[in-house]
């Protein structure tokens, strides 16, 4: 099923670029760090989600990396750039095998099915 995106054809010319362009280099970094680690945890600092899926991948003895970017009080508009790019709408946003999984509680749930073992071939 198909998220509704505006369409190109829907921008006057003059905002295209600021619109194709806006934060792109955030989006570019988990982009590249998806493709590079099995799993890739993009969070921010203080956020309780964040650190409970760190803590879930540590107990079950997966690796994975980091990206933080901000906090509650800072870079939020940068961040929203990840939330219009995958359509998902809180932090943390994980990532499998360049796959968007969901946030902690998706993450806990593949953990304690061993879905997450199977995903990435254990």
């Amino acid at each position: 099923m198909p998220r509704q995106v505006l369409e190109e054809s829907s921008l006057h010319p003059a905002i295209r670029d600021k619109v194709a362009n806006l934060n792109a280099d955030i989006v570019h970094n988990v982009q590249a760090a998806a493709a590079s680690n099995p799993v890739l945890v993009v969070g921010m600092a203080l956020n309780a989600p964040g650190r409970a899926a760190r803590k879930a991948l540590a107990a079950a003895g997966v690796p994975y990396h980091y990206l933080e970017y901000g906090s509650y009080f800072g870079q939020w508009r940068r961040r929203n750039a990840l939330k219009m790019w995958t359509g998902w709408p809180t932090f943390p946003m994980i990532f499998v095998k360049g796959q968007l999984v969901g946030g902690a509680n998706d993450l806990l749930k593949l953990i304690e099915s061993g879905e997450l073992k199977r995903l990435l071939g254990q």
